[in-house]
């Protein structure tokens, strides 16, 4: 995520600052827009909550996923509220930060929440379509990441 987050810090629900460069590296990516006031992103939230675990903290090796939460709530307290209360142990952009306003939300097209762009290491979408597929074939939809993600990188090369 050198491209996506560079000069950039991420948070944990702890609220310890973490590195993108590092916490990022080799994975496959969801960028989870949402918002605390969203009816559908309440409602799609703990299924993401359920996928994230069973892939990343219920398996050995853990999966090399990551989320980050950009959050569309109105203010710091309302996005900690939620982030706290409703998200899984991964990381989010920081509420005050500009960048999720300007930038990110034009680069992916974000447009209605929720939405779940997952993308590779270095930005680059694998599918915008994340939240369907989830709901669609459940951990499968890793797997088929994962290949596109290598796809990318081997036609890169």
């Amino acid at each position: 995520m050198v491209d996506v987050f560079l000069g950039r810090t991420l948070v944990n629900k702890e609220r310890d600052l973490v590195d993108p460069e590092e916490a990022l590296r080799n994975k496959v990516v969801g960028l989870y827009f949402s918002a605390g006031w969203c009816p559908p992103c309440r409602d799609f939230t703990p299924l993401l909550c359920d996928f994230y675990t069973e892939l990343v903290e219920e398996r050995e090796p853990p999966a090399q996923f990551e989320i980050v939460f950009i959050s569309s709530d109105k203010s710091t307290e309302d996005m900690l509220e939620y982030y706290i209360d409703m998200h899984g142990d991964w990381l989010a952009l920081p509420w005050s930060d500009p960048y999720k306003h300007d930038e990110l939300k034009k680069r992916y097209n974000i447009t209605a929440l929720p939405k779940l762009v997952i993308v590779k290491e270095n930005g680059q979408v694998i599918t915008d379509k994340g939240r369907k597929q989830i709901r669609d074939q459940g951990l499968a939809c890793f797997r088929n990441w994962v290949e596109v993600a290598e796809i990318f990188q081997n036609f890169n090369a």
